[in-house]
């Protein structure tokens, strides 16, 4: 029965790959472990490589910051590592577009426990469209390290936390739209969080 369930989860994923509109293209990493290129800063807070890791670290105006990919993306499944020290309120935008420390888009939260890690926000719009039920915080594991999978494809988002799902989205606005990947901190100051293993699949 073992070699039956392994085979229907081989001929799925076949299928799945050769389906028009949705065959995944190879994982490609976007952040080298080594500089910045491939990204731009926006904003005055500081995003600097150390050891292999990338670093976001409140700036002298403690306002907010983004780190955003010179690409731009539309359908895609981005999972990346962070690692939260300090306040730890970040957050990883998608088809978003920015004018200096403007950004229109739509944000997974990444923040401490009991603020909605994995939800989705639009920026200077609609504000929360979801957020994750309650019971699913625990899936976040502050001041370790976790993974975060954010799929897009079309006008569906999908989001993940070490395993965990934490919402399944549908929106008409997000479906027309195309942009860029972004890298958040948040304002307020005494924010520290650490990146690491950015990859990026398209479809």
């Amino acid at each position: 029965m073992a070699t039956d369930v392994r085979t229907i989860g081989v001929l799925t994923a076949a299928l799945l790959a050769t389906a028009p509109g949705i065959q995944a293209q190879e994982a490609i990493s976007i952040f080298n472990g080594e500089n910045l290129d491939g990204w731009t800063v926006h904003g005055t807070e500081r995003w600097y490589v150390e050891g292999g890791e990338l670093i976001c670290e409140s700036g002298p105006d403690a306002a907010y910051g983004y780190l955003r990919t010179d690409a731009t993306y539309r359908d895609f499944e981005l999972t990346l590592e962070f690692r939260q020290e300090a306040d730890g309120n970040s957050g990883v935008f998608f088809r978003s577009t920015l004018d200096g420390v403007v950004i229109t888009g739509w944000q997974a939260e990444v923040a401490p426990p009991g603020l909605f890690s994995g939800g989705i926000y639009e920026s200077y719009g609609r504000g929360w469209l979801v957020q994750p039920d309650p019971e699913k915080d625990s899936a976040l594991r502050m001041g370790e390290w976790n993974e975060m999978k954010v799929r897009v494809v079309g006008s569906r988002v999908t989001t993940w936390i070490n395993g965990t799902q934490m919402i399944d989205l549908t929106d008409e606005k997000i479906g027309a739209a195309t942009g860029h990947i972004a890298l958040q901190i948040h304002d307020g100051g005494g924010i520290r969080v650490r990146w690491r293993n950015v990859r990026v699949v398209t479809y």
